[in-house]
């Protein structure tokens, strides 16, 4: 049985408000709350645990963040690594008129010493639990004291010398790294608006979306997994194109993108052993509706799901429904 082990450079206490009519300005007050440990790793891990598969989520993580690590639910799930500093809080409001509000701190610095220190403990549970895949999730911190970024080719690289195919999942600069470098990444899961920005091309249709998720494939990324909200998800391969869609009920659209990850990555082991893309853009598709239907950013139970069929080939015409397109560059003359 193959493993997944993820990594969260920028982990978080995910503080969830209810709130009824959301008003800017004011004093809000809740009628619901929930306090979670998150951030991409851990809710793709989490999600993964309602499969067969094994996992491990390695997290950096500061005093406030580890008492609700110390949770028995997520004792057997976490490789944390002990950090000295606090765990950054990100905070969601719930409305039914105005949807998810969201505000995420940015990430934290690490030391230099932290991120070795995750580096080797990613290496160690990789080698643990027999994992063929490394997920890195989220935004990437900087280096206490420095002037950029950790080093995630660091860790891309030791991946692959374990034998681990590698999975990124983040944005800006470092998804321009992951791109980069190519020869150390196996799939790339930008979303619709991240593939836009990173492609500079306007994503209006389906055909759209292909053709970008084509020129990432043909630069050297064996699978582009991209994640469409409400208008599915989409996969290209060497094998060819899918798109699946589920319709659903929108409750709160945090976590929903890491649920997919993980669906579409349990999907992908074939019972023969090989990858069966249809099935894992298909089981992607499902489980992203089934968490946006929830009011919690954890998926937590798969009671609910309902698999769409994978459609090959899709109309390339079919409009999105929620267009993306890059950022305007400002500097251009008008």
């Amino acid at each position: 049985m193959s493993g997944i082990v993820t990594v969260t450079p920028a982990a978080a206490i995910d503080q969830t408000y209810r709130v009824d009519g959301l008003r800017l300005g004011d004093v809000n007050r809740a009628v619901g709350v929930s306090t979670e440990l998150s951030g991409k790793g851990v809710n793709v891990a989490r999600a993964v645990t309602l499969s067969p598969l094994p996992v491990r989520a390695v997290v950096p993580m500061g005093a406030d963040g580890r008492i609700l690590a110390d949770d028995p639910a997520l004792r057997t799930l976490l490789a944390v690594v002990p950090t000295d500093g606090r765990t950054r809080v990100n905070t969601t409001i719930l409305d039914a008129a105005t949807g998810t509000t969201k505000v995420n701190e940015p990430a934290i610095p690490l030391r230099a010493e932290d991120w070795a220190a995750v580096v080797a403990t990613s290496g160690a549970e990789i080698d643990r639990i027999g994992a063929d895949w490394l997920v890195l999730s989220g935004t990437i911190p900087t280096v206490q004291g420095g002037t950029g970024p950790v080093d995630i080719l660091q860790l891309l690289r030791q991946a692959g010398e374990r034998g681990a195919r590698v999975a990124v999942d983040t944005a800006g600069a470092a998804l321009e790294t992951a791109v980069a470098n190519l020869d150390l990444v196996h799939l790339l899961k930008p979303n619709a608006h991240e593939l836009a920005e990173l492609t500079g091309r306007e994503l209006l249709t389906i055909g759209d979306v292909a053709s970008a998720a084509d020129e990432l494939h043909r630069a050297g990324c064996d699978l582009v997994y991209v994640s469409m909200g409400a208008d599915g998800a989409l996969l290209r391969t060497a094998a060819g194109l899918w798109h699946a869609h589920v319709a659903a009920t929108v409750v709160n659209t945090a976590g929903a993108g890491d649920a997919s990850l993980a669906g579409f990555l349990v999907g992908l082991h074939g019972e023969d052993g090989r990858d069966d893309p249809a099935a894992a853009v298909a089981s992607a598709a499902a489980w992203g509706a089934l968490a946006v239907s929830s009011a919690t950013t954890i998926l937590t139970s798969l009671e609910a799901l309902t698999t769409p069929v994978a459609v090959q080939d899709p109309d390339p015409t079919t409009p999105l429904s929620e267009p993306a397109t890059p950022p305007r560059d400002e500097t251009a003359t008008p």
